[in-house]
């Protein structure tokens, strides 16, 4: 609030194993971590004195790296991925590479994380939405750093089937590396759309992504097959 930024770092109250009996045990839990701000700031007077409150918005440093061989490292991937796969569609779209079958819209949201991305300003003419988000890896689950997800169901039931269907149909049309998953902890702003009353068909697509809300990794496959696979269906 104060306009100002600082440095530091999100640690366990308990980070030292040469100080604290508890430090490879200890829950990480909010109630057990702390930011060790980077200024001689030992009580709260002192950061209220720096400019900072609670509300403060925290932030990780994303970390990004971009292997040699094609691999993305990064916090936020979730959902800077797909957001940079909207980008380079609409680049090729601008461009005459890609047209356009129906009309459609490009949505960028701020706010799915916290559940209500989606549940306004969608256009009155809108029939379908297709949420690009990211696909969860797992021992239980098809999708890796390489392919497209397709999402069937997940914490919000299942999705639309014809959608679904018509997914996988294009993915093999355009000849894409994919998968079909369901998510039992996930969401998407699509169901925000839903919540609010959008009579509308939706689907759920993205990048395989390792590690969702830590260090995260994908792959330029992975990018490349989801963009391949969301030409060939508004282009059909």
């Amino acid at each position: 609030k104060s306009g100002k930024s600082f440095t530091g770092t999100i640690q366990s109250i308990s980070p030292s194993v040469h100080v604290f009996e508890n430090a490879r045990t200890l829950e990480r839990k909010i109630s057990n971590m702390e930011i060790r701000v980077d200024e001689e700031a030992k009580d709260a007077e002192a950061l209220q004195r720096l400019g900072i409150e609670a509300g403060d918005f925290v932030s990780f440093d994303p970390r990004v790296t971009v292997t040699d061989n094609g691999f993305v490292k990064s916090r936020h991937l979730d959902d800077k991925a797909s957001v940079a796969v909207l980008l380079d569609l609409a680049r090729r779209a601008s461009s005459g590479e890609v047209t356009f079958g129906r009309k459609t819209y490009l949505f960028f949201s701020n706010y799915e994380e916290v559940g209500h991305g989606a549940s306004a300003a969608m256009p009155e003419d809108c029939e379908e939405i297709i949420s690009v988000d990211m696909g969860a890896i797992g021992d239980t689950l098809k999708t890796d750093e390489f392919v497209v997800s397709i999402c069937a169901k997940d914490s919000g039931g299942p999705y639309d089937n014809s959608v679904v269907r018509n997914l996988i149909e294009t993915a093999k049309k355009v000849s894409v590396d994919y998968a079909v998953d369901i998510y039992p902890f996930y969401g998407s702003d699509v169901e925000a759309s839903l919540r609010a009353g959008y009579d509308v068909r939706f689907g759920l697509v993205g990048p395989g992504v390792e590690s969702s809300h830590g260090y995260e990794r994908t792959h330029y496959r992975a990018l490349e097959n989801t963009l391949k696979l969301l030409m060939g269906y508004i282009e059909g």
